[in-house]
């Protein structure tokens, strides 16, 4: 009668399980570098600073072009006056509206050096949204893995739970048989516990792994995703590469490389301000006391202006611009010696981690392999509970320690990726 009790209820929760699982959004790597490109809140921060830089670029090239504005203007006055006693007044209508135009002739090119260095500053802009991309990719690729790894070890502390579980009955069985002491009982008991511990702290931290893989897709709300994919690294990080060429297209570096000639552009510019400036003006309008106006009227002229004296502000200016030049070009320098050491630094931490993740398999091979001697050994009494639980405790570390080998295998080579400058686009 109890069988055909436990039958429904099992069947039961398999159901709410497998509705559960299926519910769940499954997502692959590609997958989530799509909807990150389309929603996350740094690339658009990013690119609507692209966007700014090259509309100063059109604000400081309007200067180029002729300046034309159109005016009409409509007054009325009143004149009053007194002759003999007599007040008289008299009110005067006056209507006029024309056209007037500025083009700039000569100002010594400082417009066109403010120009270049607005064109370095979009370049600049440019850069900054690949970095924006290369770090949002090291964050998404992070969490990414880290769901990956917290799907893993969900699997693995359930395995852990019917390993104890199975030693539990194993003991018990031996205990009630006067074969075993209390103590081992209690130790079985005891790691079971803790293995049900481990699948409730695990569940918990799958849940924490889905929540940050969301916020790096840039998604609104939250929802239970699942994430496919391998521990597998590529084999094209393997090999050494040469470090300063991968400097070079660093997009870190281009920004400051940007920057720079901004400001060597900059220095021109305030140069510029010690030669005159030449402008021609033209105009045409139409003025009298009705309206319409019918009296034309034009005028056409140069105005040309040359600073005298202001207090030393243009030789400030200069010396300003070549602090900034010179601050630029050490910030260059600093940052690409930093982009060299910290790619061979992540290159060499790759190759540890990868080579870290052989060595953990072989312990694990040969822990599961001990474990399945001992097993047999502890079952007819060949060895003792404390070797048995020794070997079977060292089994379950080996398990976690080889699944964070893998894991710290992929956050490496994702960091490598970042080092290299790689954005979003960068798949593999």
């Amino acid at each position: 009668m109890k069988k055909f009790i436990k039958i429904p209820i099992i069947l039961l929760f398999l159901g709410s399980f497998l509705h559960q699982a299926s519910a769940e959004e499954v997502l692959t790597w590609q997958d989530c570098i799509k909807e990150a490109q389309k929603n996350h809140p740094d690339l658009i921060s990013a690119e609507e600073t692209v966007k700014q830089s090259e509309a100063s670029k059109k604000i400081t090239a309007s200067t180029l072009f002729p300046q034309i504005k159109s005016n009409v203007d409509a007054s009325t006055s009143e004149t009053t006056t007194a002759t003999a006693g007599i007040t008289t007044s008299k009110t005067t209508d006056t209507y006029k509206y024309g056209v007037t135009g500025t083009q700039l002739l000569f100002d010594g090119t400082k417009t066109i050096n403010d120009v270049k260095a607005a064109s370095e500053n979009v370049k600049a802009a440019q850069y900054n949204y690949r970095f924006t991309s290369t770090e949002v990719r090291l964050r998404l690729r992070t969490a990414f893995v880290n769901l990956l790894k917290a799907q893993e070890l969900l699997n693995i502390t359930q395995e852990i739970y019917n390993i104890r579980r199975g030693n539990l009955e194993l003991i018990t069985l031996r205990y009630e048989s006067g074969t075993e002491h209390k103590g081992a009982l209690l130790t079985a008991e005891a790691n079971t516990t803790e293995a049900k511990f481990e699948i409730a702290q695990a569940k918990r931290a799958l849940e924490v792994a889905q929540r940050e893989l969301i916020k790096e897709m840039g998604r609104a709300q939250f929802s239970s995703v699942r994430v496919e994919g391998t521990f597998k690294v590529s084999n094209a990080v393997l090999e050494r590469p040469d470090f300063e060429a991968l400097a070079k297209n660093n997009p870190n570096l281009g920004k400051l490389i940007a920057q720079k000639n901004a400001a060597s552009f900059g220095i021109k510019a305030a140069e510029a301000n010690f030669f005159p400036q030449l402008s021609a003006q033209a105009g045409a309008n139409r003025s009298s006391s009705e309206w319409p106006p019918e009296d034309d009227q034009w005028n056409a002229g140069l105005t040309l202006s040359f600073p005298i004296f202001e207090g030393g502000l243009r030789l400030a200016e200069v010396a300003k611009a070549k602090s900034v030049f010179n601050q630029a070009q050490a910030n260059e320098r600093s940052t690409k010696d930093s982009i060299i050491l910290t790619l061979e630094q992540t290159w060499a931490a790759l190759q540890d981690t990868v080579e870290t993740v052989e060595v953990q398999k072989r312990f694990l091979d040969a822990a599961e392999e001990r474990a399945k001697i001992a097993e047999a050994q502890y079952s007819l009494g060949l060895i003792q509970f404390d070797n048995w639980t020794i070997i079977e405790d060292d089994l379950v570390k080996t398990k976690k320690a080889f699944l964070e080998a893998r894991a710290k295998a992929l956050l490496a080579e994702a960091n490598w990726v970042q080092a290299k400058g790689e954005t979003l686009e960068y798949a593999d």
